[in-house]
């Protein structure tokens, strides 16, 4: 017997500038392709129900009444340009539930049919989007990066076009902490709509547990929390390829995985996204991407203030102040990933020796704890003087190597590994699918055998060098 936990629709209680109450789309004949028991039972669900149930529900075939979905609204800059609305234009927030942990989540089906804010969109995703999410958003997790989360995958039975034709459909189930983005402010701000604006202001403090509602609090929370996200990124080697600010979520989790990737051979310039043609949402660019998002976030608060010549000299000079806390932070965690107890010249080194050979990034870091002995990095002609005074600068390296171990995973969704998975579901085999799940949310275990083709890097046959946002 299927147990679904309390459903609440706390959103439908702000005004309703912010949504439109629009259901998913029915699809002819949805097939389960994974349901995340563990995510599930976390959320309070009971007992999994059978596969045809599951399908139905996350198909949005078949809602329980307390479910009321909507579609939210938003805006954006998207690669610079600001873009006055936007919106779900083909997900449905099916509502929200309390945790286990005490915390709410929300949840939300992906491609599961068009809204007012479609903007000509079929609303639909292919399979192909679904699966990357799915086991990107759970790498991320396991791996101790904030994220979005998977609950559950499902093929829809109707084909959905794009340029390359007819593509199989599928829905995700996305978990959040909340959904609520940048983008969502500055849309409020931009039209005056300052009542609004209020009540989601205050709508995402309680979210957020924060008990003092006062906007500064809350551009220093997203701050902090985006500073750590955007740190953690850098030290995986993780490319958005969009960071735009209707993809920057107040809740500090990485969220939409359209073109994502993740750098094999190390160069800080690297791009991968095909629509990221100037390079604006490169590797070594995501840092300073960040402060330009916040201070449009900061900019969507200044309606909020009492006096708002002194919030924007006050904000001004919190968003200014990021460059070098970044950097800060960055060195810090680099270290960290170098078993070193504080920053020093050696990383800089260290990374400009992974610059000079394309050196793996996964792999240059797991050689120093020696789990990867035949890395390039070692065959730069500066590494042996370089690793002599790197041991010299390790007090206990027996700890050292429990550190890196603990910072760098094994295991990373190499950008070829996921190409497969995609490649062998359009077959219909799913099983290259639920092989990589199980690798890719244990990826700080040394049972290299068992994951060997994980691990390893693409060979020259398998290379992705560009990757699409899938809508």
């Amino acid at each position: 017997m299927t147990v679904l936990p309390n459903f609440t629709a706390e959103y439908t209680k702000l005004p309703e500038r912010l949504f439109a109450r629009v259901a998913p789309v029915p699809v002819p004949d949805p097939g389960l392709i994974a349901f995340n028991t563990q995510l599930a039972e976390a959320l309070g669900f009971g007992e999994p129900p059978a596969p045809n149930c599951l399908s139905a529900l996350f198909s949005g075939n078949d809602l329980p009444d307390t479910m009321q979905p909507v579609a939210q609204i938003y805006a954006g800059h998207q690669f610079g340009n600001w873009n006055p609305q936007l919106g779900d234009g083909r997900a449905h927030l099916l509502g929200e539930l309390r945790g286990r942990d005490g915390l709410i989540y929300d949840v939300q089906l992906k491609g599961s049919g068009p809204t007012p804010f479609s903007r000509g969109g079929d609303g639909r995703a292919w399979l192909g989007p679904v699966l990357r999410e799915y086991l990107i958003s759970e790498a991320m997790h396991a791996i101790g990066i904030p994220t979005t989360r998977a609950l559950a995958a499902v093929r829809t039975g109707a084909p959905v076009l794009r340029d390359d034709g007819p593509l199989p459909g599928a829905i995700l189930t996305r978990v959040a902490r909340s959904h609520v983005r940048v983008g969502h402010f500055q849309l409020l701000a931009a039209r005056g709509w300052n009542e609004e604006l209020k009540a989601l202001f205050h709508f995402t403090c309680d979210r957020l547990g924060l008990s003092d509602h006062n906007p500064e609090t809350l551009l220093d929370h997203v701050i902090n929390g985006q500073i750590d996200l955007i740190t953690r990124w850098m030290g995986l080697g993780f490319i958005h390829g969009v960071m735009n600010t209707d993809n920057c979520a107040l809740s500090c989790e990485t969220i939409d995985y359209g073109p994502c990737a993740f750098m094999e051979g190390y160069n800080p310039g690297q791009v991968f996204s095909a629509i990221d043609r100037f390079g604006r949402y490169a590797y070594d660019q995501q840092p300073w991407i960040l402060c330009w998002n916040m201070a449009q976030f900061a900019s969507a608060l200044i309606p909020l203030m009492p006096n708002e010549d002194a919030a924007v000299d006050d904000f001004t000079a919190r968003v200014r102040a990021m460059p070098d806390r970044l950097s800060v932070a960055q060195s810090a965690h680099f270290a960290a990933k170098l078993g070193l107890q504080s920053d020093s010249a050696l990383v800089a080194e260290f990374l400009q020796m992974m610059t000079d050979l394309n050196a793996d990034f996964t792999l240059s870091f797991l050689h120093l704890s020696g789990d990867a002995p035949q890395a390039v990095i070692r065959q730069h002609p500066d590494f042996a003087n370089w690793s002599k005074r790197w041991r010299a600068d390790i007090a206990d390296m027996d700890a050292a190597v429990i550190r890196m171990r603990q910072m760098n995973p094994q295991i990373i969704p190499r950008n070829h590994i996921i190409q497969q998975v995609i490649d062998a579901g359009l077959n219909g085999d799913d099983a290259p699918f639920h092989a990589a799940l199980q690798a890719l949310t244990q990826p700080f275990d040394r049972a290299t055998d068992a994951f060997a083709a994980y691990r390893n890097p693409a060979q020259p046959d398998e290379l992705v060098t560009r990757t699409f946002c899938g809508t």
